[in-house]
């Protein structure tokens, strides 16, 4: 089922089952979908792929953890498990992200394939490394790993 239906039918039934916390969430995730579409569309309908919407719900959760870190930083503890509990939500429906080390295999590989030898070419690693990784692992990671990688 693409990830768009999951998250109209889950809101369906958040809202028959009177889950207002959830139900707001996927709300708001259904906004976003819906802004994404009309952003897209050039004279007919726009049906988003699964690749656009998990994009959709990776910038609501970087929202959500950069919410979640500044709360925390305000000793806003009430505020930031509020965030926390909204990001449970949006990941249900974003693939598995890949670990630390996952990344580090592929960037890696990318270094090599690249002949990448110095931070110089750091611009190169992380262009072409973005389009393989894109919705697979978070790019503040993926920076993190290729500038550990470049200077070494």
């Amino acid at each position: 089922m693409p990830i768009k239906e999951a998250i109209l039918e889950d809101l369906k039934t958040s809202m028959k089952a009177k889950d207002t916390a959830t139900t707001l969430v996927l709300r708001s995730l259904k906004a976003k979908i819906l802004e994404k579409e009309i952003e897209e569309r050039s004279g007919g309908e726009s049906i988003l792929s699964d690749e656009q919407v998990v994009e959709v719900l990776m910038k609501a959760a970087k929202q959500r953890k950069e919410s979640i870190t500044q709360f925390e930083a305000g000793s806003r503890e009430d505020l930031a498990e509020k965030e926390k509990s909204e990001l449970a939500i949006i990941e249900k429906y974003l693939p598995k992200m890949m670990t630390e080390e996952e990344v580090r295999v592929v960037v890696r590989d990318q270094i090599a394939r690249m002949n990448a030898t110095s931070m110089a070419e750091m611009g190169k690693v992380m262009g072409a490394l973005m389009g393989r990784l894109k919705g697979k692992a978070e790019g503040a990671m993926i920076s993190a790993v290729v500038k550990d990688e470049l200077s070494k």
